[in-house]
């Protein structure tokens, strides 16, 4: 058992703008191809491996776990996150995780962490997922657990942790930025720009081909099939699309008063545009 156990949960993303939809259920396919980490994610990783890095200095045994649900490609992903200093990785493949929203994302992550051979005392989330923008599965996992939770956290200073036994964390509020202490256990989402992902070293790559990385189903971890994927998604996507970009230009000329006019038909256009949008959806 490690004196300090972290848990980054990260999450495979498509690499390219082009990103295609399943016209049945209106969501994402993911086929791993030009699957990368997260950059929310990577920064939420370095955070760790940083602390890592400080707690090390302190005398600790500190390990880092890494946690995702995916296809069986995340796999290589993870060990990516291996080679740049994470311990070891578990990651929750099955065809019952499909197309799960963040309540069913949530729940599978934590019957995944539920799973690990050690507690944790530091849960970290990248504040949200490019793909999805939600921002939601690092409060929805905090409040799933029962700990605090801070979320957009923009720097975390340890220095003080060997006395009072907790940390220092700066976030963006609505007031702009505040500092927080905050005890363990507990959870944080990390704003992207808290750091950049560190390069893998050459011992950590041969080390990753090496590593075992847990791959557990939905059966592995008991978790219940009616909460998982499709079934236990309460938010559906009706209907995704591109919108259309129109970039015609009109000059509108004449008098101010006839400009006025002019202007009030453009726009009253543009509403009727919009509700035939709207009545599609």
């Amino acid at each position: 058992m490690s004196d300090f156990h972290m848990v980054v949960c990260v999450k495979a993303v498509p690499g390219s703008t082009e990103v295609k939809m399943d016209p049945e259920t209106n969501t994402i396919v993911r086929d791993g191809k030009q699957a990368v980490i997260n950059p929310f994610d990577a920064s939420a990783l370095e955070c760790a491996l940083a602390l890592k890095d400080d707690f090390i200095g302190f005398g600790m045994d500190v390990r880092v776990t890494v946690v995702s649900m995916g296809i069986p490609a995340t796999e290589s992903l993870l060990r990516d996150c291996i080679a740049r200093g994470a311990d070891d990785a578990l990651l929750l493949t099955d065809r019952a995780f499909a197309g799960a929203d963040t309540l069913a994302t949530t729940y599978a992550l934590k019957c995944g962490i539920e799973a690990l051979d050690e507690d944790f005392d530091l849960l970290i989330c990248g504040k949200m997922a490019v793909d999805g923008d939600t921002a939601q599965i690092g409060p929805e996992l905090a409040g799933a657990f029962e700990i605090p939770c801070v979320t957009d956290v923009s720097c975390v200073q340890s220095a003080g942790f060997t006395t009072c036994g907790a940390l220092s964390l700066v976030h963006g509020c609505d007031a702009g930025e505040e500092t927080v202490y905050l005890e363990m256990p507990c959870a944080m989402t990390t704003a992207k720009e808290i750091d950049q992902l560190r390069m893998p070293s050459i011992a950590g790559i041969r080390a990753a081909e090496e590593a075992d990385v847990r791959v557990v189903s939905a059966a592995d971890v008991n978790a219940d099939p009616a909460r998982c994927g499709l079934a236990g998604s309460p938010t559906q996507v009706v209907r995704s699309f591109v919108p259309d970009r129109d970039q015609t230009c009109e000059a509108v000329e004449g008098t101010a008063s006839e400009q006025a006019a002019k202007l009030a038909k453009i726009i009253e256009r543009s509403e009727e545009h919009t509700s035939e949008l709207q009545s599609l959806v």
